[in-house]
């Protein structure tokens, strides 16, 4: 198939005119407009055509959790997620008990060989159980232990290495070593963390790439105590996941991390519950009851419960508040990409990589998805 008649996000993400032409999974021709032949034209005239997002970081949504184990609620996951713009995601765990962990990664894996019909699983992110107890927001206390390499191992190797991302405290007894062992496996985000910026900064130093949800469960940075958000600021090696529902984080607030962290550090997260996509009512994370409210998600005692929001959305979001377009398209697609490593065939237009795109028209709002290859949307 060939888009043409619009603009493009190139793979330098610059805006250009051009036509992108698409052969089974992978674009074969990113090319000036007018130069390429085939005989199934879509005309996008006024439109612009971006990567697809990549949300590495989402527990649930339209119904459906990473942790009901059943590839429905992957499959349903991963239809909601196609109609909003993401054409790849990591199902997310909780806390939760090592047996319940395995069974997860177990229904993940098989979805991934098998196949789903919309957003593909890129793999897993395990947000628990390695965390802070002071700081574990709505994760389920009873099942929060100190970082464990080989039960973490144990985990990998029996789900076939597909998990991306494990969540861990930097402070907290045996992180060190956690992270000697751990780091050649996958990537390990410093998060739900009472560290100071002394710990964060060593943990930084040791291999820990990104940090979970900045600026929530974590310490913040005042002028004699930098803390974790002063660590990562400091440090340019260091990503950071942002949700940016406007509700988790001012508005202010993102644009000054948008702006220190620079276009390259950003990563766009939803962090949603299954609830994102459904009405108000009560809901369920972690095996702890969750109440949402004008799409706002609060455990009983107040604590935030992950989000309603989508990539999309949250994108859309970012423009409003006055965030450069190129960095907000850079912080849900190709910065993702980096970080779970798999930039190299998805993340941007580029000839040789999955035909993963998104087509917006002059709202930005989404026309058309394609997901390797194949409209899934439009």
């Amino acid at each position: 198939m060939l888009l043409k008649n619009a603009k493009v996000v190139n793979d330098q993400f610059d805006i250009v005119d051009a036509e992108v032409q698409i052969q089974g999974e992978n674009i074969i021709k990113v090319a000036p407009q007018g130069t390429v032949q085939d005989d199934q034209v879509y005309d996008l005239t006024g439109c612009t055509i971006i990567p697809g997002f990549i949300d590495q970081h989402i527990h649930g949504c339209a119904g459906h959790d990473t942790g009901d184990a059943t590839p429905e609620a992957i499959e349903g996951m991963s239809v909601h997620l196609a109609k909003h713009g993401v054409t790849s995601f990591c199902p997310t765990t909780m806390t939760l008990p090592e047996d319940q962990l395995s069974k997860i990664l177990a229904n993940v894996k098989h979805c991934m060989e098998h196949g789903v019909s919309g957003a593909y699983p890129q793999g897993v992110n395990m947000e628990g159980p390695y965390i802070a107890m002071s700081k574990k927001g709505a994760q389920n206390a009873a099942y929060v232990r100190n970082p464990d390499p080989e039960e973490f191992k144990r985990l990998f190797d029996g789900c076939g290495g597909i998990i991306k991302l494990v969540d861990i405290a930097a402070e907290t007894e045996g992180a060190d070593e956690f992270i000697r062992q751990v780091c050649p496996l996958c990537a390990i985000s410093l998060a739900h963390t009472a560290a100071n910026y002394e710990q964060a900064k060593h943990g930084f130093d040791m291999g820990i790439s990104q940090v979970t949800h900045m600026f929530n469960a974590m310490s913040g940075l005042t002028h004699r105590a930098p803390g974790v958000v002063g660590a990562v600021m400091d440090d340019d090696k260091v990503r950071a996941e942002l949700i940016c529902d406007g509700f988790h984080i001012s508005p202010v607030v993102l644009r000054i991390a948008f702006k220190m962290l620079g276009e390259d550090r950003t990563i766009v997260i939803s962090d949603s519950l299954k609830a994102a996509g459904c009405p108000d009512g009560e809901y369920e994370l972690g095996g702890q009851p969750v109440f949402v409210r004008n799409g706002k998600a609060l455990l009983e005692d107040g604590t935030i419960a992950a989000s309603t929001s989508n990539l999309h959305e949250e994108f859309k979001n970012l423009l409003a508040f006055g965030i450069p377009f190129r960095q907000a398209v850079k912080s849900a697609t190709i910065n993702p990409a980096r970080q779970l490593k798999v930039d190299h065939i998805t993340g941007s237009i580029k000839e040789g990589k999955l035909a993963d795109i998104v087509v917006l028209d002059q709202n930005n709002d989404i026309q058309m998805v394609i997901i390797k290859g194949k409209v899934v949307v439009g």
